[in-house]
């Protein structure tokens, strides 16, 4: 059993991958202690603000796998089209849930004003600005280029 799982701790495409998604995270802490002036370790677990650890994660994996692989292996095509496929739900499909649940909370406050029984709302942080993406992207290139 050990022998099967010690070649993970050595695959250097996955650990740049996840200290890409790491160092995005521990950022949103930061920039939240700047804007917000004060600490909030949630940050280290949501999905939404910047920098999108979506982002950084698929783009430390293609970049890590080009730089290992070269650009013309599969294993490259497959994470750049993960990439893709990731960072545009992000930006695009979770960005206007986003702004959905941001538009249906404001119609059940004015339906439902007075009624505890219904002060539940629906999540509005989920997706990312185009920005809060490339900005994410950017790290995950980074951190593999750094560290590959």
């Amino acid at each position: 059993m050990t022998q099967a799982i010690s070649p993970v701790f050595s695959n250097k495409v996955l650990f740049v991958s996840l200290g890409a998604w790491t160092v995005a995270q521990v950022l949103k802490v930061l920039i939240g202690l700047v804007k917000e002036k004060r600490l909030n370790l949630a940050y280290l677990f949501i999905m939404g603000k910047m920098p999108s650890s979506h982002a950084a994660i698929v783009c430390a994996l293609a970049t890590a796998i080009a730089l290992r692989d070269g650009l013309a292996s599969p294993t490259f095509a497959i994470s750049a089209i993960l990439a893709v496929v990731v960072m545009y739900d992000a930006a695009g499909v979770r960005q206007a849930v986003s702004d959905n649940a941001i538009l249906l909370n404001r119609v059940l406050d004015e339906l439902l004003k007075g009624k505890p029984e219904f002060e539940k709302h629906a999540r509005e942080l989920i997706g990312h600005t185009r920005l809060e993406v490339l900005v994410g992207a950017l790290i995950g290139i980074g951190m593999a280029l750094l560290f590959m």
